[in-house]
């Protein structure tokens, strides 16, 4: 459902996206940034990612917030953050 309002938000903000079920190095190369849900995906596999990343988690976890902020993403924010401000965060990580 989440991966859904993604979608919808970011079209209608003008964005194409595109949705992949992993992180791979070829899919990663023809995109400007990628948004990943920090459950499925660890912070430190997208440190090597060359464009900039937008994680997001669960508001609660904390500790994976201190890992993705480690790790180097770009931005980190709760699920509750990014399905309300997406299109937002999306023009500041790309400036």
């Amino acid at each position: 459902m989440l991966a859904s309002r993604v979608r919808a938000s970011l079209e209608e903000a003008g964005h194409e996206v595109s949705q992949a079920p992993a992180v791979e190095p070829g899919v990663v190369r023809a995109v400007e940034l990628v948004v990943a849900d920090l459950d499925t995906v660890p912070p430190e596999e997208l440190a090597e990612v060359a464009v900039p990343v937008i994680g997001f988690y669960q508001h609660t976890d904390v500790a994976l917030k201190r890992r993705a902020d480690e790790a180097g993403l770009t931005m980190a924010v709760p699920r509750s953050r990014m399905a309300r401000e997406l299109p937002e965060l999306v023009e500041r990580a790309l400036a």
